[in-house]
């Protein structure tokens, strides 16, 4: 039986199968990623919508509902939380220490309380609801689906009904848009539902492994594995040279369609005001105080009337920063602002004739040590 004769695809490669593609291109080797700009029509109010990813935001219609009017900020009589409790102090510390393997307690069991500071302080925060809307096309298999472009026109992105989540609940949703699916043939295999397999470059055959190439094996034996061809059939395509088409699956035509992705976001941000007790403005991100006010609906009007200047400054600077942020790729569909009075309080005590502290801040009791006395150095063997 005569040899195969080599393809020029290197040694590894086997020879050509005719009967299924004849001599692969080399750049059939290396399919396209993703569709040619010409697979996609122009569907009116989604110009400019690419692929993966592609066409950016979609601007919502202009919002209709009346400006907000100014509300004054109410006056509690006393906004004043006292310190905590030494008991309370002590057993925050303790449990702090408790999560900590390489503290001791000696500390806290030892530890003489000699004063404690309270600096409490503000934090005015605006969230901001909004709702953005995006294009993108997408494709999948065609085994079927109904097929409705041109039936009638496409709703524009923002007529398009959702079931959006309560207020301030982040939440995403996909929807495909009526009247954009068609029916393309796959890009990658050309509507041939198969392509060369890319283990043997469409061969069918490969090097024999056991023989690597020769047809016999050390002791001039005709090889086994090969029955002395010195190839053997490519296991990835059973020797067929060829494999179905991964983007269509074998259905050689696809699906083509634009998706909607609608994402429901609440934007954040705080503000607290100026406090002196050294405790790191980032520590009271994960905590809670008293509530002093809050107000939610469509659209805030900065808060008037607080007697911490710094507060109300920070109001109207975050709600016409976020008026003019997040209505340009998004709508606004609920505002709230709040302040709370966060409790600090600098815990100062003796241990071994040295003096420490340690802060204890929020409803939540969280502590804070810069500089833990009584530490040891753990490794993990």
């Amino acid at each position: 039986m005569d040899r195969p004769i080599a393809s020029n695809y290197g040694p590894s490669y086997g020879t050509v199968n005719p009967a299924v593609y004849g001599t692969p291109a080399p750049g059939m080797l290396s399919a396209p990623t993703a569709p040619p700009a010409n697979m996609f029509d122009t569907i009116p109010g989604y110009e400019g919508t690419l692929a993966g990813g592609g066409g950016g935001y979609l601007p919502p219609p202009m919002p209709t509902v009346p400006m907000p009017v100014p509300e004054q900020a109410p006056t509690p009589p006393d906004w004043h939380i006292p310190s905590i409790s030494e008991h309370i102090a002590r057993e925050s510390l303790e449990k702090y220490v408790s999560s900590k393997c390489c503290y001791s307690s000696a500390p806290v069991k030892d530890g003489v309380i000699t004063t404690m500071e309270t600096f409490n302080t503000y934090r005015y925060r605006l969230e901001s609801f909004t709702e953005s809307r995006t294009s993108e096309w997408s494709q999948e298999p065609y085994t079927g689906q109904v097929v409705d472009a041109g039936i009638q026109p496409a709703p524009s992105p923002w007529q398009i009904s959702t079931n959006p989540p309560a207020f301030f609940n982040d939440k995403k949703q996909t929807i495909k848009v009526p009247y954009t699916s068609s029916v393309k043939n796959c890009h990658v295999c050309l509507g041939a539902g198969r392509g060369p397999c890319t283990t043997c470059a469409g061969a069918g055959n490969k090097v024999c492994w056991s023989c690597n190439g020769s047809g016999t094996r050390m002791s001039n034996d005709q090889c086994i594995t090969c029955r002395g061809l010195g190839r053997e059939n490519c296991n990835s395509c059973n020797g067929h040279g060829s494999r179905e088409c991964e983007t269509c699956r074998g259905k050689r035509q696809m699906l083509v369609f634009i998706n909607l992705t609608v994402k429901w976001t609440t934007e954040k941000d705080d503000f607290v005001a100026q406090q002196s007790s050294g405790l790191r403005v980032k520590n009271l991100e994960s905590v809670s105080g008293k509530q002093l006010f809050q107000n939610a609906q469509y659209m805030l009007y900065p808060v008037m009337g607080f007697p911490d200047a710094s507060v109300a400054q920070a109001s109207e600077r975050l709600v016409r920063e976020h008026q003019a942020k997040y209505v340009q790729n998004s709508r606004i569909l609920q505002q709230r602002q709040t302040i709370e009075l966060i409790p600090i309080t600098k815990v100062n005590y003796m241990w071994k004739g040295k003096s420490h502290f340690y802060f204890v801040y929020g409803n939540e009791f969280q502590v804070s040590v810069d500089d833990y006395p009584a530490t040891c150095c753990c490794s993990v063997m």
